[in-house]
């Protein structure tokens, strides 16, 4: 149990001294001493004149292994607000997602963090998705672009959870449970229904999110790979119970069914000062994960580079996975060593965090985007394609870090992405100058 925690109003400079280690576990936290109930859940007064609240991330019979519950103690209870009232945000869509999906291979450069004040709320935009919050099933693609904090502004999404990539600039995520940071090679995942708040140290951020309506996002199986490799268990940081005492006006935004809706409060929603549970938000550095790759010869299959997956009723086809290609050591023997050609049964979106990606040597920028729907034909650009085919093959080394949301579902665009000025129309010219070589002859 930790007692480290802290009143982060009146300790604002104290973001995170402490953690708990570990995916799935369930943990115990108080930022006051003898704040938890040591035997029991919901005693008929609790300490402090604290009240208990339980988040329930999963139904209350789902099987043990699945089963996701934290117990709260708050200064006040959740269910304290004023009416919520419909507020708009036309960019920060949920499906159903209309309109068609193209064929056509898509890719947009970065987006530019706006000039006018814009928080990380108001900064995220979709870029497209499948299936629908309401029947559980499928998951949206977000940018967000940001340059304000969210002070007396605070967020839940009650639709999915957000697993949020950044790309530029670091976040500090003032959540119910406590506070987390994530910068440029770090994820932070947030539970559907977490309350949460963030603050920009650096005056601005962008990145990516993947919103996912499906089965929680959880550890793949390792299979074959044994009880050891890819993303280890105990990387995957959780924070140590933190809380404000505020009595002050807060906006409360909430995004379910696809609408956002906002309720005001006399009060700060993040005043949790012990908790205990498994359903807690995360951060994960991406640098930790094992990658396993070929020391043989072909490419191997990217399903190998999963950090986490959101499973299907069909067994092995994911809701959403989520992939990254991070630096490694490319040592394939007499093989094509960039991801070969390939049509897929999955849809793949994947973005850039830094360095240039294995299969594009040109136009895929840090910061962007390309979405590849399921069947339609991918793979190395021409330059690419002609240096893999006579490179020398010493070992390499890939300084680079992509990733992908993979999903089994078609992404269908929004249509601010389609007719954003960052869609790079001319994106299926890279492939034009691969022309037949056939000479009959082996």
């Amino acid at each position: 149990m930790s007692h480290d925690g802290t009143n982060f109003a009146t300790n604002p400079e104290r973001l995170q001294t402490t953690h708990h280690a570990g995916f799935g576990n369930v943990f115990a936290s108080e930022a006051m001493p003898g704040a938890l109930p040591r035997d029991q859940n919901s005693p008929q007064r609790c300490a402090y004149g604290l009240y208990a609240e339980q988040l329930s991330g999963s139904a209350f019979t789902a099987p043990r292994a699945e089963n996701r519950r934290t117990w709260t103690y708050r200064i006040q209870p959740s269910v304290r607000h004023q009416p919520y009232r419909r507020v708009a945000n036309p960019r920060f869509m949920s499906g159903p997602f209309a309109g068609s999906v193209p064929p056509t291979q898509l890719r947009w450069g970065p987006f530019d963090v706006p000039d006018a004040p814009t928080d990380f709320i108001d900064g995220v935009f979709t870029i497209g998705g499948n299936g629908e919050p309401d029947a559980q099933i499928g998951m949206a693609v977000h940018l967000y672009a940001a340059n304000r904090s969210m002070t007396n502004r605070v967020f839940y999404n009650a639709d999915g959870e957000l697993l949020i990539v950044p790309q530029r600039g670091s976040l500090v995520l003032f959540t119910e449970l406590g506070i987390l940071t994530a910068k440029p090679g770090e994820i932070a995942l947030i539970p559907a229904g977490i309350r949460f708040r963030v603050e920009l140290p650096e005056g601005s951020a962008a990145g990516y999110i993947c919103e996912n309506y499906g089965a929680m996002l959880r550890l793949p199986e390792l299979g074959p790979i044994g009880a050891n490799g890819l993303a280890n268990p105990r990387h995957f940081i959780a924070p140590t119970a933190a809380f404000e005492q505020r009595d002050e006006r807060f906006e409360l935004v909430a995004k379910l069914g696809g609408a956002l809706w906002s309720a005001e409060l006399d009060h700060s929603p993040l005043d949790v000062v012990a908790w205990q549970g498994n359903l807690t938000p995360y951060t994960y550095d991406l640098s930790k994960f094992m990658a396993i790759g070929t020391v043989s010869f072909d490419h191997a299959d990217p399903s190998i580079f999963t950090v986490l997956t959101s499973p299907s009723a069909q067994a092995g086809t994911a809701n959403v996975d989520f992939v990254i290609f991070p630096p490694r050591w490319l040592v394939a023997e007499h093989s094509f060593r960039p991801p070969w050609f390939h049509r897929n049964v999955m849809s793949e979106c994947m973005g850039l965090i830094h360095g240039m990606h294995e299969a594009k040597a040109e136009g895929f920028v840090p910061g962007g985007l390309s979405l590849h729907n399921k069947w339609s034909a991918h793979g190395p650009d021409e330059p690419t394609t002609d240096r893999a085919e006579s490179a020398d093959l010493t070992p390499e080394k890939l300084k680079s870090l992509a990733f992908m949301f993979e999903t089994r579902y078609p992404i269908r665009p929004t249509d601010f992405a389609l007719n954003a000025p960052q869609l790079q129309k001319y994106y299926y010219v890279h492939w034009q100058g691969l022309k037949s070589r056939f000479t009959g002859r082996p």
